[in-house]
């Protein structure tokens, strides 16, 4: 397992939005994780990501605690994310958005950039084509130098993913990434994230669209009211009694 989450918990004044939930992701796996709406699972992804510590539990990411650490910590072990409202540089392009999510994997020293040392030249030179080469994944190469804020949603969804490709990431944390997509733009983030799994890396993802979450997943994890209903195969969750009550409000038997 690349990622395990023990019992983990999230107040908010008196208002439990995570109460002892529990999941494991598999190395190379792509794991789903739904639920209504308030069932807290944009909020397991920002504990996961470090944006907020949880308030008790565990989480281990390849076998090491990190849970309370913040989130340029996890980002440097390996975890990144995209959320479920867009954040991009709107007036930077979408070359200059991607060359903003190397930061950590690009030091870029100050003074030899500052004196246009020839090594300097060099490694923009990479870094550059690295960049390009992850808005050849997502199919916006074409698009690299139009500012962010000229993009169409469904472009501005998959610049989004590239920015976090740029780190290089073992685990890939994404908010809805389809959310609001035409069936094209589902088709090709679909087709991207199971190119991605099939190279190695480990994505967890939160989205409505059942479809897409039914043919892309071989693991899911239903929430409800920030608890775990079942975790298993995208058949054993479609034929859970508590996850149909969950959506539909009703018992299977009255449904």
């Amino acid at each position: 397992m690349l990622l395990e989450v023990n019992t983990v918990s999230r107040a908010f004044g008196g208002v439990n939005a995570l109460d002892g939930v529990s999941l494991a992701v598999e190395k190379g796996g792509v794991h789903g994780l739904i639920g209504p709406n308030g069932a807290g699972k944009t909020t397991l992804i920002n504990v996961l990501s470090g944006i907020i510590a949880p308030s008790s539990g565990q989480v281990f990411f390849d076998g090491n605690p990190v849970h309370g650490l913040p989130a340029h910590r996890l980002a440097e072990r390996g975890v990144a994310r995209t959320f479920q409202n867009i954040r991009l540089f709107p007036a930077m392009t979408g070359l200059e958005n991607v060359i903003a999510g190397q930061h950590l994997v690009a030091p870029r020293p100050f003074l030899p950039r500052l004196l246009r040392l020839p090594s300097a030249r060099r490694e923009e030179a990479v870094y550059g084509q690295e960049a390009m080469a992850c808005l050849r994944r997502v199919e916006l190469e074409d698009r690299s130098h139009v500012p962010a804020k000229a993009l169409s949603y469904g472009e501005r969804r998959r610049l989004e993913i590239a920015r976090a490709l740029a780190s290089r990431p073992r685990l890939l944390l994404l908010d809805e990434p389809v959310a609001g997509m035409r069936q094209q733009g589902v088709r090709q983030v679909g087709g991207l994230i199971q190119s991605l799994a099939a190279e190695g890396m480990t994505i967890l993802l939160i989205e409505h669209n059942m479809s897409f979450v039914m043919r892309l997943c071989s693991k899911i994890t239903v929430l409800n009211f920030g608890r775990t209903l079942i975790t298993g195969s995208p058949d054993e969750v479609s034929r859970c009694p508590e996850v149909i009550e969950a959506y539909l409000g009703v018992s299977e038997q009255h449904a």
